[in-house]
């Protein structure tokens, strides 16, 4: 591996571990702001999160208003457009879904459902973009996989299979956006570019179901759901500046420490001590990690 490309790839790993934690506050937060009020929809809390994370990708975008990255090559705007609309409507299924599952199922649950992401990045990437895939690296995501469950220990016998499914549906959403989130990358798009357009189409996208079914929020709900946009804010902008770094099969298995930080403001605002079966978990993630770097970097340096 070069010294550039070893560079990129530890900034994205960075990025990415940076992103796994603040979707894991977004999660929580989601999750806790019915508890302080009358039970709101996922989409009502999609929006409230998306116009926080608009705001924010604004005032960034705002310092520097290009389309494309400093010393790329200039192709017309138009030329990305559709890869940021696609990757505009996948993330946004994958919102709402992941959101319903958080609000419908125990929070492990549709957490472990929704680690089905990075599978969906990885493969993606491999059928739509020609990259590279080994059978190891399938090995380590699995095991990373495995990890998360013995982590959240899902009931697996849920009771709602809408949500179920809908767990399952935001993690398929997720790893397409992401896959469109590196080839916008490649493009040289700005990240805070890719960040805007899709908060922006997010929020639009929420708007009618939430003039459809309003339901009005305490002061404390309202506080909660700007938490969970500021974490989705960090989550966004690390994810995207992961995928830009780095290609999705040599990082993405990092996304998997959402769990461990998800089990650990479990442990830290509700008791929730991880058991033997949850540090487990932790060692397999991390060795998977640590594996499929070191995979990663000697593949590179063969090439």
């Amino acid at each position: 591996m070069t010294s550039a490309g070893a560079t990129d790839r530890r900034k994205g790993v960075l990025c990415i571990v940076a992103s796994a934690a603040g979707f894991a506050a977004m999660a929580f937060f989601v999750r806790l702001c019915d508890n302080f009020g009358e039970p709101v929809s996922c989409f009502q809390k999609s929006m409230f999160r998306n116009v926080f994370a608009l705001a924010i990708a604004a005032a960034v975008f705002a310092r520097d208003p290009r389309v494309f990255a400093s010393g790329a090559p200039a192709p017309s705007p138009g030329g990305v457009l559709p890869m940021l609309v696609l990757r505009s409507l996948f993330g946004t299924v994958g919102i709402f879904a992941n959101f319903y599952a958080l609000s419908h199922i125990p929070i492990g649950e549709a957490m472990t459902l929704n680690k089905t992401a990075p599978f969906f990045t990885v493969f993606f990437s491999w059928l739509l973009m020609g990259e590279r895939l080994a059978a190891r690296q399938f090995f380590w995501l699995a095991t990373a996989f495995a990890g998360a469950v013995l982590v959240m220990k899902p009931g697996m016998g849920v009771s709602d299979g809408l949500a179920a499914a809908c767990g399952l549906v935001g993690g398929l959403g997720a790893g397409l956006a992401y896959a469109c989130v590196h080839r916008l990358g490649l493009q040289r798009v700005n990240g805070a570019f890719i960040v805007l357009f899709f908060s922006a189409f997010s929020t639009a996208a929420s708007l009618p179901f939430v003039l459809a079914d309003f339901r009005p929020m305490t002061g404390a709900q309202l506080a909660i759901l700007l938490g969970a946009g500021a974490g989705a804010a960090a989550g966004q902008f690390g994810v995207t500046a992961a995928y830009r770094y780095a290609e999705p099969r040599s990082i993405a298995v990092y996304d998997y420490l959402n769990v461990v930080c998800t089990a650990l403001l479990g442990a830290f605002f509700f008791g929730q001590v991880p058991d033997v079966a949850a540090v487990a978990g932790f060692a397999l993630i991390l060795s998977a990690a640590v594996r499929m770097a070191g995979g990663s970097a000697s593949a590179s340096c063969v090439r």
